[in-house]
């Protein structure tokens, strides 16, 4: 059976220089009528969390959630899903740092550049400051990466480092660490202190 997971790989495949046939029948297999677009996939953990802690199944609602692979593939991936392409709606979730790559291709594609949350600096950074640091450390901790995390703190290039920088870089200092804290913090969130780029695109959606 089709699932939104399928619709990914075929737009994922298509923009990779793959047949277009296999996504637009997906497409409307599915009744797919929005996609957000992000950088990776410790963004998709951390929307479909918060999507699941409020209730929201986004595949039925024809929602996709997409990783790129990177902020710079963008352009490609609005090209083939927005008005030139597949006709679904395109809204975004990105860094700072990577805006401008988002609001040309929006552009380019003709889709609408205000469909787009911005985090200050990246999604993780939203989550720390929400959360604080030291939730943040009881969090490490009963995962069972307090060790790593004592280890990795003590490195010598960490001690200029803000707290916030700390955590992130140790997030991404092991393959599939980010992802799971890309969850981990948005499940340990206070409703009301969930970050606006997310709040905001959740309540777009």
């Amino acid at each position: 059976m089709a699932d939104m997971a399928s619709f990914r790989d075929a737009v994922t495949a298509w923009a990779a220089g793959g047949p277009e046939g296999p996504a637009r029948d997906l497409a409307e297999r599915l009744s797919v009528r929005t996609v957000v677009l992000v950088e990776g996939p410790s963004d998709t953990a951390a929307v479909d969390a918060l999507a699941a802690r409020r209730g929201r199944d986004l595949a039925a609602e024809g929602v996709c959630v997409l990783a790129m692979g990177g902020a710079m593939s963008v352009g490609r991936f609005a090209s083939l899903l927005g008005p030139c392409g597949l006709d679904l709606r395109l809204t975004g979730l990105c860094d700072e740092r990577e805006q401008g790559y988002y609001v040309r291709a929006l552009a380019r594609a003709d889709a609408a550049p205000q469909d787009l949350f911005v985090c200050t600096a990246d999604l993780e950074d939203e989550l720390i400051r929400a959360l604080g640091v030291a939730r943040v450390t009881e969090l490490i901790e009963a995962e069972g990466d307090l060790r790593p995390l004592r280890t990795f703190l003590r490195q010598p290039a960490q001690q200029d480092r803000t707290a916030q920088q700390r955590f992130r870089r140790f997030f991404g200092t092991k393959k599939g660490r980010k992802i799971h804290y890309g969850r981990v913090l948005v499940e340990a969130l206070d409703p009301a202190r969930t970050p606006a780029p997310l709040a905001d695109l959740m309540a777009g959606l």
